[in-house]
């Protein structure tokens, strides 16, 4: 059978939903429609608009970001309640309040038109997980076409969902009655097999569970599961070695990720098992704010048609897109198929990599632009997770504020940190891994006071680690911090040694001193929260702290 004519057989098939439980009568069933397709209904139902470079262009209302308090994970069985790491992050919800929401879904459903995306979470074939997705909105399964993996003509004809995400952002819930916080919810049913998403507009929501999914089910596979970003050289050589760069949102993992000069293997998820390193997407979702065509070309080009465009600003004549102006949301964004950049390995498979790099974004503006991380150090920050909220990046952040995130995405590790940091110190050890920490936040002061560190200087800086040079540079304890800081950056005589030591770019160096002291406490405090790692707290800062 042809595409088309598979394609066409499955509209309207009810048994799509039947096979993930929704047994009701619903409206027009759009199944793997094609991007032009989507678009095309998004423009007719008035959600959303196209840009003069050709993207579809959408405002997700009140949630412009995760909405980290709404999403919960079911605690129905003992193999999920030993499983996760409850707490802060990870919130229990009961299978009462699932079902109850669920059922709420259903009748909302009911008679409604529904659009339905069969793709892929995970490049390797022997990890990856069969997903469906069931949206309201055109523009959200649009979105998710773009941002997973879509399955070969062969491989349609055979799919199976192992998991499904039903995301219904015109439906409002009462938390009174529902047992939920607010009008929205995510609530993940690990043995169900099943995410639901509820009143938000905001598309990395359906991106996000799915991730946590995979984060849960990949170390009983001998896979590290990552959130970080993946490139390699372009080179034939047979040793080739790949690059990861673990950070938060904001902190640079897609623009430092889509380099020229290199293969994009993906910029948010991946996992690195036995055999190398795969993505978990089939797109890239890139913040858009202050984007500009001189340091981001990659992505600069790949917004056009296809392109799913959320809380940018549009110029309502000229159809413009002006990344500058924040009104809505410093945290627009931007989801496109990594085929759109140009330098994107398609497979989404890639070596072991021979560097690893941490990105901070650092309010407090004492962090060096970069240092030299010891196996010991390494277990430490990738526990501690330090960065800053940024803006927009969650609902209620309206400036920078201190954070720790473990293992450098606490909201999307389900299991307990050990888990992953024994991962990640058995893969360092078994492909003998440079790893630094590299902040892209604020120098000569505090946010408000000092400057953002300059894409320029440093893309300069994550060349040397790539390159090599770095391990060539001669270093300087940090007498606080406890950090190897290089003093030169070796072939890349512009970057002057000021630039790289954080002290020397204060003009008040007493209060430099007192800021830096400020946030060696909060990683020693931080840190004291954790069972099992009392040997590396030397590794981290060199403070007599009460916590």
């Amino acid at each position: 059978m042809s595409l088309s004519k598979l394609l066409a057989s499955r509209q309207n098939d009810a048994t799509l939903l039947s096979a993930v439980g929704l047994d009701i009568p619903v409206g027009d069933i759009h199944y793997q429609f094609s991007p032009a397709q989507l678009i095309e209904h998004a423009l007719q139902r008035k959600e959303g608009s196209l840009a003069s470079n050709g993207a579809l262009v959408v405002t997700t209302g009140k949630y412009t970001g995760r909405s980290p308090n709404d999403r919960f994970i079911v605690d129905d069985s003992k193999k999920v309640h030993t499983d996760i790491d409850w707490g802060e992050v990870n919130h229990p919800t009961t299978p009462e309040v699932f079902d109850k929401v669920y059922a709420k879904v259903l009748a909302y459903l009911h008679n409604r038109a529904v659009y339905i995306f069969d793709g892929f979470a995970g490049a390797d074939a022997k990890h990856r997980l069969p997903v469906r997705f069931i949206n309201e909105l055109a523009s959200q399964n649009l979105f998710v076409h773009q941002l997973f993996i879509r399955p070969t003509q062969a491989e349609l004809a055979d799919f199976t969902p192992k998991f499904s995400v039903i995301a219904v952002p015109g439906l409002k819930l009462d938390p009174k009655t529902d047992g939920v916080n607010s009008e929205a919810a995510i609530l993940v049913d690990l043995e169900r097999r099943l995410v639901l998403v509820v009143a938000s507009q905001y598309s990395g929501e359906m991106k996000k569970s799915i991730f946590a999914v995979m984060n849960y089910l990949m170390p009983a596979e001998d896979v590290f599961p990552m959130h970080c970003s993946v490139n390699m050289p372009k080179t034939e050589d047979k040793d080739v070695k790949s690059a990861l760069f673990f950070g938060l949102s904001g902190t640079g993992k897609t623009t430092l990720s889509a380099d020229p000069d290199r293969i994009l293997i993906g910029d948010d998820e991946h996992g690195w098992g036995p055999d190398g390193v795969f993505n978990f997407e089939g797109g890239c979702y890139a913040k858009t704010i202050r984007l500009s065509k001189e340091n981001e070309p990659e992505i600069w080009e790949a917004i056009r048609f296809g392109a799913l465009v959320e809380n940018a600003v549009l110029h309502p004549q000229t159809r413009e897109l002006d990344y500058d102006d924040d009104r809505i949301t410093e945290n627009g964004r931007v989801g496109y198929p990594i085929e759109y950049i140009p330098n994107a390995k398609p497979d989404g498979l890639a070596p072991h990599p021979a560097t690893v790099i941490f990105l901070t974004a650092d309010a407090f503006g004492v962090l060096p632009p970069v240092a030299k991380l010891t196996p010991e150090q390494a277990q430490y920050h990738f526990i501690s997770g330090y960065t800053s909220k940024l803006a927009g990046t969650e609902r209620g952040i309206t400036e920078p504020k201190a954070a720790f995130s473990t293992c450098f995405g606490a909201p999307f590790m389900p299991r307990p940190a050990a888990v992953y940091a024994e991962l990640l110190t058995k893969r360092i050890q078994q492909h003998q891994v440079n790893v630094y920490l590299i902040n892209t936040g604020w120098q000569g002061g505090p946010y408000g006071v000092g400057k953002r560190i300059s894409i320029p200087l440093t893309r300069a800086i994550v060349n040397a680690a790539l390159d090599g040079s770095l391990e060539k540079a001669s270093y300087f304890t940090h007498p606080i911090l406890n950090l190897q800081v290089p003093t030169s950056l070796p072939s890349h005589d512009d970057v002057k040694a000021q630039m790289l030591n954080p002290r020397e770019g204060w003009a008040d160096k007493a209060a430099y001193d007192r800021q830096a002291t400020q946030l060696a406490e909060m990683f020693v405090k931080n840190f004291a929260t954790f069972d099992g790692v009392e040997h590396l707290v030397s590794a981290g800062p060199r403070v007599a702290t009460t916590v």
